[in-house]
């Protein structure tokens, strides 16, 4: 039952990195679009469903979600024939349904969520595809637990907010406001983190990011030096952040405690390290130095190019 439970949760990983991938390609009409939005919340619900399941439920309730499973593939596959069928040249690698999009693409274009519609996005690659700089088992705990919870509380407060609104009791509003700056974040920087890593990462970024780290911190390696040294004294769990400031025009390092205090506003995150000890501890136990160090094998420059080429578009009046 539990290599059940398992293949059940890599099938809704894998779905989930198919819709990223389609959307990742080209800009699909609004009536693809719903309906890969359907499928996508259908990938993620069975997921969940099967990640929530207690050992005596498994028996009974596994094989009804495998069926169900088995049902929404293959829709899905009817769905992918369609669009390479309306769409011809939209999606030349439908036919070969590749696992995972390659590790530089553009970075996604948002859409609009109503409240509490926020979903777990899928790892760009398998748990141990970081080792031996990261292990599995923390990536599997942090992504599907971890992750997991802050997009849940952060889904409860924004609903819990909008009920407020709309009965006008606003008796909780300090306690829901906290809920959604501290799981928002963390849903964020986590959102953030995952496709910033990659199994072939490391080295130095290139182009017009090289550029601006030299200009900004004098070299790579300064750069390099700074941000590890910030990451190595956050002050209990948090984060040490790259940002472009779109009003000063520059790079800059910060680091956050928690996911939210201590940074600042006015900023686009373009590489973040968790620094939290379920980041590291089942590797490194308590020598957050030799994490730091090691994570800079995995550092997705690539990715975070594409980013910083977004973001620097972004021209506000400094002051």
């Amino acid at each position: 039952m539990e290599e059940q439970t398992r293949q059940l949760l890599d099938w809704s990983q894998w779905g989930r990195q198919w819709i990223e991938h389609l959307r990742s390609r080209k800009k699909l009409n609004r009536e693809l679009e719903r309906h890969l939005h359907k499928f996508e919340e259908t990938f993620t619900q069975l997921g969940r469903n099967a990640g929530r399941l207690k050992p005596e439920e498994q028996k009974e309730q596994l094989p009804v979600l495998i069926a169900r499973a088995e049902e929404v593939q293959e829709q899905f596959h009817r769905f992918l024939r369609l669009v390479q069928a309306t769409e011809q040249d939209t999606f030349e690698a439908v036919a070969t349904l590749a696992a995972y999009p390659p590790s530089r693409q553009p970075v996604p274009v948002a859409r609009s969520l109503s409240p509490g519609r926020h979903t777990l996005p899928p790892l760009p690659y398998d748990y141990n595809a970081l080792e031996p700089y990261i292990d599995a088992d923390t990536m599997r705990i942090h992504h599907d637990k971890l992750h997991q919870k802050y997009v849940d509380d952060l889904n409860t407060a924004e609903l819990k907010l909008a009920e407020a609104r709309t009965n006008g009791n606003f008796e909780l509003i300090r306690h829901w406001e906290r809920e959604l700056a501290f799981n928002g974040a963390g849903h964020y920087l986590h959102t953030l983190f995952w496709p910033t890593m990659t199994p072939n990462g490391g080295g130095e970024p290139s182009g017009e990011l090289l550029e601006a780290i030299r200009r900004y911190f004098g070299s790579y390696n300064a750069f390099r030096e700074q941000f590890s040294y910030a990451a190595k004294k956050v002050e209990g769990p948090g984060w040490a952040i790259l940002v472009w400031s779109p009003r000063a025009q520059h790079l800059e390092i910060l680091t956050a405690e928690k996911h939210q205090n201590l940074s600042q506003w006015d900023v686009v995150p373009l590489l973040p390290l968790d620094v939290w000890e379920h980041s590291y501890f089942l590797s490194y136990q308590n020598e957050r130095d030799k994490y730091v160090d090691a994570w800079w094998n995995v550092v997705n420059w690539p990715y975070v190019e594409e980013r910083f080429a977004q973001a620097r578009k972004l021209r506000w009046q400094p002051y």
